[in-house]
């Protein structure tokens, strides 16, 4: 009786969801303390852990075929979880040389496709899933580093 259909349950559901997982990114996230890259290696934990903990909520918000615009509130709450990678992107990328630093938009979403294709093949306990001697946290920050490294980001 509270919402008008399926759909609007489950965008309900998911904007719920990216403000649980907004609230544990910015906490990894804690400022960009002690320095940029290793908060950015906690916000990718986070991301990880949060997937892990809450399996349902998670393919909710990503996999349930809810677009993120179909609300407002919605895409409030997506866009806020999002801006926390961003911002920890964004301050990784201003310690690269200058003339040598990419979009941060560009990174980010490189580092959150990463994220999410760890935490959707391996960090949730999906039946069916490929079973891997890395764990999930160790594979996604050895990505993120191999990928800083490449962009010059040296702390």
């Amino acid at each position: 009786r509270h919402f008008k259909d399926r759909d609007d349950l489950l965008a309900d559901i998911a904007k719920r969801g990216h403000e649980i997982f907004g609230a544990a990114l910015l906490t990894a996230w804690d400022k960009g303390l002690p320095d940029p890259r290793a908060a950015l290696i906690r916000v990718g934990h986070a991301f990880l852990d949060f997937a892990r903990d809450n399996p349902a909520l998670y393919a909710t918000m990503f996999e349930s075929g809810i677009a993120i615009g179909s609300r407002s509130d919605l895409r409030v709450a997506a866009d806020a979880s999002f801006d926390i990678l961003r911002r920890a992107i964004d301050a990784v990328v201003a310690g690269l040389p200058p003339g040598h630093r990419p979009p941060g938009l560009m990174v980010a979403l490189h580092i959150w496709a990463q994220a999410h294709g760890i935490a959707s093949l391996f960090g949730t306990e999906k039946k069916g899933g490929r079973l891997v001697p890395i764990a999930p946290h160790d594979l996604l920050e050895a990505g993120i580093l191999v990928y800083l490294d490449g962009l010059g980001a040296r702390y």
